[in-house]
C-alpha cells in the first residue's frame, strides 16, 4: 500500500512534466512562457525544478499526552510555517490514513543533505515522535506557488 501511495504522489507531482514532454516541438516553441515567473520559481526550461520529498513516519518514541506533546506539535507547526515563509518548504501535510505514515514535506532544495538539515529543526524529529524518509523529486516549479495561494484561502 505504501509503495502504491508513493507512486501516486510522484505521478501527481510529475504530471506537468509528462504533459509538457509529450507536446510536439512546434507547440513547445509557441507556448507562452513567463520567463520572469519561471526565474522566480526556480524553473528550468521545462518549468520543472528539483525538490526533496520527505515522508514522515511514526518514530520509536511517542511523546505522552499532555503539555510536552502539545508544545512539541505547536513547535512542529511553527517550524512548518517558518520554512514555508523562507521559501524552503513548497508543500506539507498529514496523511489521513491511520498507518505508520504521518505526513510529508516537499522541500525546494537540491539535495537530500539539505533537506536533512531542515528536517532536523523540527520538534517531532528531535523528540523521536517521527522519523524521516527522503526521496529526490523532479516536479513542476509551480509547486512553489502553493504557499502564497494557501495564505489567501486559509483563515489563519
Amino acid at each position: 500500500m505504501r509503495k502504491i501511495t508513493t507512486i501516486i504522489l510522484l505521478a501527481i507531482a510529475c504530471i506537468g512534466h509528462t504533459a509538457f514532454a509529450d507536446e510536439p516541438t512546434a507547440l513547445k516553441q509557441n507556448s507562452p512562457r513567463d520567463a520572469a515567473l519561471a526565474k522566480q520559481l526556480g524553473a528550468d526550461e521545462n518549468g520543472m525544478r528539483k525538490y526533496v520529498l520527505v515522508i514522515l513516519k511514526t518514530g520509536e518514541h511517542r511523546v505522552p499526552d499532555g503539555k510536552a506533546r502539545d508544545e512539541m506539535f505547536q513547535g512542529h507547526f511553527a517550524n512548518i510555517k517558518r520554512l514555508a515563509d523562507e521559501g524552503k518548504l513548497a508543500v506539507a501535510g498529514p496523511f489521513e490514513e491511520k498507518t505508520g505514515w504521518r505526513g510529508m514535506f516537499i522541500f525546494a532544495v537540491d539535495s537530500i543533505e539539505d533537506a536533512q538539515l531542515l528536517v532536523a529543526t523540527d520538534p517531532v524529529i528531535k523528540n523521536g515522535e517521527m522519523v524521516a524518509e527522503y526521496h529526490s523529486l523532479y516536479a513542476s516549479a509551480a509547486l512553489m506557488s502553493v504557499n502564497n495561494i494557501h495564505k489567501k484561502i486559509t483563515v489563519r
